[in-house]
């Protein structure tokens, strides 16, 4: 495993002492002498520690528990540490204000504080503690959304904790610990769904250990990934577990973070009072806690919450705080989520001006943030982790076989070749179809890259910014307004229907009507187009592939109505044809097919046309799963003097 990218710092026992020291002063300046006496009970508890010197996080835990959030405390116990020469301990406190500092949003120092403990513990070989110490590094640059860097800290404290032959709780924890954070990591991708199956395996893990910390946490985590989804009613209960929890341990961190989460929900459900209630009541515990990475998040819902009551004032005073804190600290993620509250903000107090200006903000944050290098290098790390946990795996069976089968020799010579023969056959047909379905799933995502080439037409893109433009430059914010909403709307559901196999009927004509809407701005409404559905069809219910209309509507506008003189007319229509199929007729009264030839001869750029052949052999793939058979027919209409009237395109696609 490659190490991680930061500097780390050289470990000198004279630099080690004069870094804890300048820490502990600048965590500790200006206290009072009278301070830093320590309580009798303590006093007897670290004299103990000191004399016992346990090796293990849980034990040292043990002795302090119940005084590692005071700040005075580690303090003494760090001083005690280096002069009783015990590093586990320094190990220990050096974490401890390594938390204290990220909780307090000053990640510099939680860092320089996380690395000097994982110095020590690599210098005395103190596998358990080294293990916690990579991953307390690994939540501080998640935090800051360094995400390259925390996924090399988790993944060495993963690969180190499950090489360690032990039953230890600590090693365990350790574990759970990088799953969760991993799982955070692959939802940072959305990849949603392998984020809950590290989630998950963490909290039956959890349950093991009787871990409600764990617990709560995972619970938020798996509640927060189903809130990406679009699942609020699941996510909801998941959030409610981890509050019941965290109420069980009277934890208020994590109750905050929780009623924030709710009340996140609730607003994504549209219901602002309700959620104007909890946060309202997370003000002053979460400024009291100091951690800017959870009280940027209250400030900003806060806003939303207030902007939806009405309350424009106090929610842009909100919004603005958690902006310039988020900016403040570096936490990326709330910086794109406050420019786009302010955006929709200022759009309530229609000065759209401003609000473009926040809109592109949180679009340049977002590209830098998501940018194409960075998920490539996190997606080539993944998967060169679960390759070599896979590869040890099938070392680790294969050990376990060759066991079996030297006592199957002694016992059962013909039973082990059968057994052989039938694995080398079953081996023989993995591979095959394997290598079938890999073949399969390339031609797959082959179509699909065509397909969004052929759907984002440069031609189509740069006419409509151009559009937006010349609306901007006649300072019609109006029109630009609504036509850039209806372009970035159409742009998104082609980037999302490209990711898809399949979508229902009623999404897919939604999309096809923003396409005719947006074409049709451009010829001045002079297309008359109309989309009906037979009565008795269910639009909800019906699938198709994703974004198979908008070929052939492009093509009946550019080679057959752009040249028409006179009425423009374009029809879509879907009726059944049996139980098993319908079709899609999509008409224009065009110049006709021939036409359009010799006009497209004659033009000096020719637009090349490959979206229809594309989507053919999408239809085919797409019948092919339904066991079914498909259609697609061009026909040429006239009128009654024989002359050329237009074409119509007959769409048969199965429906089940």
């Amino acid at each position: 495993m490659r190490q991680p990218t930061t500097k780390r710092l050289p470990f000198y026992p004279k630099y080690f002492v004069v870094l804890q020291l300048a820490m502990l002063f600048v965590l500790f300046v200006g206290k009072a002498q009278d301070g830093l006496k320590l309580e009798k009970p303590f006093e007897v508890t670290l004299n103990q520690l000191l004399k016992e010197k346990p090796l293990n996080y849980e034990e040292i835990d043990g002795y302090f528990y119940k005084y590692k959030k005071d700040t005075l405390l580690i303090k003494s116990f760090l001083e005690q540490a280096i002069k009783k020469k015990y590093p586990a301990g320094q190990i220990y406190a050096l974490n401890m204000m390594g938390t204290y500092f990220r909780n307090k949003s000053n990640y510099p120092k939680a860092v320089e504080a996380h690395e000097a403990a994982l110095e020590l513990a690599q210098k005395v070989e103190n596998k358990e503690l080294e293990i916690s110490s990579l991953n307390m590094l690994g939540v501080v640059y998640r935090r800051t959304d360094a995400v390259r860097t925390a996924l090399d800290y988790h993944q060495q404290a993963l690969e180190k904790a499950e090489a360690v032959a032990s039953d230890s709780k600590d090693v365990k924890k350790s574990i759970n610990i990088a799953l969760n954070s991993i799982g955070n990591i692959y939802q940072a991708l959305g990849q949603y769904d392998l984020a809950i199956g590290n989630f998950k395996r963490a909290l039956a893990s959890e349950i093991e250990l009787g871990n409600n910390l764990g617990l709560a946490i995972n619970n938020q985590n798996i509640g927060d990934c189903l809130e990406q989804q679009g699942k609020l009613d699941e996510a909801l209960d998941y959030y409610r577990k981890s509050l019941a929890i965290n109420d069980e341990m009277d934890n208020e961190y994590g109750r905050v973070i929780c009623k924030n989460s709710i009340a996140q929900i609730y607003l994504k459900q549209n219901m602002p009072n309700a959620a104007l209630v909890l946060l309202e009541q997370l003000v002053e515990p979460i400024s009291n806690i100091g951690d800017k990475f959870i009280w940027t998040s209250v400030l900003h819902n806060l806003g939303w919450a207030q902007m939806n009551t009405g309350d424009l004032t106090a929610a842009e005073k909100n919004m603005r705080t958690g902006l310039k804190m988020a900016r403040d600290n570096d936490i990326l993620g709330q910086v794109i989520y406050g420019n786009k509250l302010l955006s929709d903000l200022e759009i309530k107090k229609n000065n759209y001006q401003q609000a473009l200006v926040y809109f592109k903000e949180a679009e340049r944050y977002e590209n830098e943030i998501k940018s194409d290098q960075n998920n490539r290098y996190i997606n080539d790390l993944i998967l060169r982790y679960e390759a070599e946990k896979q590869t040890t795996e099938i070392k680790e069976l294969a050990q376990k076989n060759e066991l079996i089968n030297l006592k199957l020799r002694k016992h059962q010579t013909t039973i082990l070749v059968s057994a052989l023969l039938t694995g080398l056959v079953i081996t023989i047909l993995f591979i095959m179809y394997r290598q079938h379905q890999s073949n399969y799933e390339k031609r797959v995502i082959g179509l699909e890259q065509n397909m969004l080439r052929s759907q984002m037409n440069p031609h189509f893109l740069f006419n409509s910014l151009n559009s937006i433009k010349l609306y901007i430059i006649n300072n019609d914010k109006k029109n630009a307004v609504h036509y850039l909403n209806k372009f970035s709307k159409l742009v998104r559901r082609i980037l999302d229907g490209s990711t898809l196999k399949e979508t229902t009927l009623a999404e897919e004509l939604e999309t096809a009507e923003l396409y005719l809407n947006i074409e049709n701005i451009r010829f001045s409404n002079t297309i008359d187009y109309k989309i009906e559905i037979t009565e008795g069809l269910d639009p909800e219910t019906l699938k198709l592939p994703s974004l198979i209309l908008q070929p052939f509507l492009e093509n009946a506008i550019w080679h057959g109505l752009s040249s028409k003189e006179g009425e423009k007319k374009l029809r879509v229509t879907i009726t059944p044809k049996n139980d098993y199929h319908i079709h899609i007729n999509i008409i224009d009264n065009g110049v006709g097919r021939a036409t359009s030839e010799k006009i497209k001869e004659k033009r000096v750029i020719k637009r090349k046309s490959v979206g229809i052949d594309i989507t053919k052999e999408r239809l085919a793939n797409f019948a092919k799963d339904y066991q079914n058979d498909y259609s697609v027919d061009i026909i040429d209409l006239f009128d009654e003097k024989g002359k050329p009237n237009g074409t119509k395109v007959v769409i048969e696609i199965p429906t089940i």
